[in-house]
């Protein structure tokens, strides 16, 4: 079988951004992951495909402690009440499956009709690293928050940062 991860590995490359990954047991949750992590530097995300009641889709890539609200992120967004998008979905949008969601998955959305947002944390460390799956959920790569911004906006998006500390996102 192919390494869904060497495209983007490539791709990497060619756009100039360092990257480092490691090999662990597959992941499917945020809590397996903070389990069998160990002492993997820093920040790492919870990533959630949706849907609003209109069609459109969304990445949105929180830091993995952010309580999000669906009920109330959409007012945020601009855009309709949201639901989990289903695997089917994920895995014909984004060539993923659960477990594996992931920012590097914009890759894959070659008509680009997913939206993607991500928390202004992930912006705002300085000297930090954020994690995140290469398309697999038994790896992962760590990349700078500005190689982040410059991989998505090379892709051609224009993501949206949400400040998830607001009353729009945050949990009561």
């Amino acid at each position: 079988m192919d390494d869904p991860s060497t495209g983007l590995f490539d791709c990497l490359e060619k756009l100039g951004i360092e990257f480092s990954t490691q090999a662990h047991a597959p992941l499917f949750t945020v809590e397996e992951s903070r389990a069998l992590r160990g002492d993997l530097p820093g920040m790492h995300s919870k990533n959630l495909f949706l849907k609003d009641k209109k069609g459109a889709l969304w990445l949105v890539v929180a830091e993995e402690n952010r309580p999000v609200r669906l009920n109330h992120l959409h007012k945020k967004l601009g855009c309709h009440r949201l639901s989990f998008g289903n695997a089917d979905l994920l895995f014909a949008t984004l060539g993923v499956v659960p477990g594996s969601v992931t920012p590097f998955a914009l890759i894959n959305d070659s008509n680009k009709i997913v939206n993607v947002a991500f928390d202004q944390a992930f912006f705002e460390a300085e000297d930090t690293r954020l994690n995140f799956h290469p398309l697999r959920n038994d790896r992962t790569t760590a990349i700078s928050p500005a190689d982040l911004l410059k991989f998505v906006t090379a892709l051609g998006y224009q993501p949206k940062i949400l400040d998830f500390d607001d009353d729009f996102v945050k949990s009561d």
